[in-house]
């Protein structure tokens, strides 16, 4: 892990592999940080340039006060900028797949294609949502939050083992900073920049995803021209965590189509 200086402040990355091919960007959901993508990072690190950032305010990036998930993604795109990285892959998950969203529309030069995971471009319960998280964030704290998120975030296979990570990685967050990607990610309201990509697109969803359901990324899917859709079995909401294996030959096949 590390930290590089951006134009809007210092930025957390993990990073591996280099190459000619087209580097790939990964971005973590509202609960996590750059170290949920370690099974991502070692797989394609093997091939190719692979890059995993903390937003503002998560991990090792500096907080941005009232940071919007357009300056999320002004951060991703600074990020990609420091490292020299004109042209990339930009995969998210859940609010990375917002972010990512909102990348393409204020870049879309910084974007070769885009895999959004168990994500969506408006959530039907978002304002819900976001009440009930930061209602508990405040009131019972960020371990106590994830202890009881995490029977509904992973799956049904899920090991003691990632639960264990999700609730700790979770309750590292600082509040104030989760109440930013909250707000980020659940009133997300980006139909019309969904309606406007026209690039390689990958859509991916956990068959056990309670979170953003299954019809959310049909939907995603059926509003970008061309973007395949593919689910994986046996994932709840964090299925690169959850079925990295599966997660993993996903992207490497879409990426073999279009690099």
């Amino acid at each position: 892990m590390g930290i590089i200086a951006t134009s809007v402040g210092r930025i957390g990355v993990e990073e591996s592999g280099d190459g000619p091919r087209t580097p790939i960007i990964f971005l973590h959901g509202v609960g996590s940080d750059k170290g949920v993508w370690a099974p991502q990072i070692a797989e394609f690190g093997k091939s190719r340039r692979s890059i995993a950032f903390d937003y503002p305010g998560y991990g090792e990036s500096d907080f941005i006060p009232d940071a919007t998930r357009d300056d999320f993604a002004r951060a991703m795109l600074a990020g990609m900028d420091s490292l020299e990285i004109a042209n990339a892959h930009i995969c998210g998950l859940s609010l990375g797949g917002v972010v990512a969203i909102a990348m393409h529309a204020l870049s879309p030069k910084h974007c070769a294609s885009l895999i959004l995971a168990d994500t969506f471009a408006a959530h039907p319960d978002g304002q819900g949502i976001y009440d009930r998280s930061i209602e508990a964030s405040r009131t019972i704290g960020m371990r106590a939050l994830a202890e009881a998120r995490v029977g509904a975030l992973v799956g049904s296979e899920a090991g003691d083992d990632i639960r264990e990570d999700v609730i700790e990685t979770m309750s590292r967050i600082d509040p104030a900073a989760y109440a930013l990607g909250a707000q980020a990610v659940w009133l997300a309201e980006q139909s019309d920049r969904v309606a406007s990509i026209d690039l390689p697109s990958l859509i991916l969803v956990g068959s056990e995803d309670r979170i953003t359901p299954p019809e959310l990324s049909e939907e995603l899917a059926a509003a970008i021209s061309g973007a395949f859709l593919q689910t994986i079995i046996g994932a709840g909401h964090l299925a690169n965590l959850e079925k990295p294996l599966a997660f993993n030959r996903a992207i490497a096949a879409f990426l073999g189509k279009i690099d």
